[in-house]
């Protein structure tokens, strides 16, 4: 199985489609608004448009929101096999949470519905908190996520005004740090397992200040041995991924 990101680019002389079938991840940061659907769509058009390949298997390892960016692994191929197991990685994320408001997504698709104090926060208690936020534990998924819930996603019910019954998720969050701290906005690093919702750390966050909080921007920075800074751009996708196809 090859891998491609950014260091590795100049190695590479040529890609037959076999080489392609037989696996390929490629290491994307996704561009901020796209779905990870949006990215599999726009890059098994493109290799069946430029490799002349009927049929190709191409998935993700690990869905981001539309509004966040960073590391979208994809897997070409027989690469798509593994994309469990890659999914399955620690994961590492930058995260921008304004506190004292809360929206029905957690996140910047929803407008603030409800507003709290947070000039009580301090600099400390955002520390302490953090702290007592690691460690294994149960987290009730946003409304707004791609649980499934009588066969459609938990989103698709949300946007359409319905509430649905969702259950706990064990996660586990292995370190958050402080990165900034310029009320009413905080900057966070959080090292965590898969299937860890970040806009659910922003809501909890807030809480635990008895205040309210939800994200500004996020980006996913690590995926395992994968870092954001090697990751391939779409346009490098496009311009030199393909180029270096034969």
């Amino acid at each position: 199985m090859l891998i491609i990101e950014k260091p590795l680019l100049a190695s590479f002389h040529g890609l037959t489609p076999e080489q392609i079938q037989e696996g390929v991840v490629v290491s994307i940061n996704k561009p901020y608004g796209w779905t990870s659907a949006d990215v599999v769509r726009k890059v098994k058009f493109a290799l069946q448009r430029q490799m002349k390949i009927k049929e190709i298997k191409v998935g993700h390892a690990g869905t981001l929101d539309p509004l966040a960016t960073g590391i979208l692994l994809i897997c070409l191929g027989k690469a798509t096999k593994a994309s469990d197991s890659l999914q399955s990685q620690e994961k590492e994320y930058i995260a921008s949470i304004r506190l004292g408001a809360t929206t029905p997504s957690f996140d910047l698709e929803k407008e603030i519905d409800q507003t709290y104090p947070y000039a009580h926060v301090t600099e400390e208690a955002v520390r302490k908190a953090l702290h007592q936020m690691i460690g294994p534990q149960e987290q009730m998924p946003p409304q707004f996520s791609a649980k499934m819930v009588d066969g459609a996603r938990a989103y698709q019910w949300a946007r359409s005004g319905v509430q649905t019954a969702l259950t706990p998720a064990k996660i586990e969050i292995y370190q958050s740090h402080l990165m900034q701290f310029n009320l009413p906005d905080i900057v966070v690093q959080i090292r965590c397992s898969k299937g860890t919702y970040i806009r659910a750390f922003a809501r909890d966050l807030g809480a635990l200040l008895q205040s309210g909080g939800h994200l500004t921007g996020l980006v996913r920075s690590q995926n395992g041995q994968f870092k954001v800074e090697n990751a391939l751009t779409m346009d490098d996708f496009m311009k030199l991924f393909l180029l270096h196809c034969v």
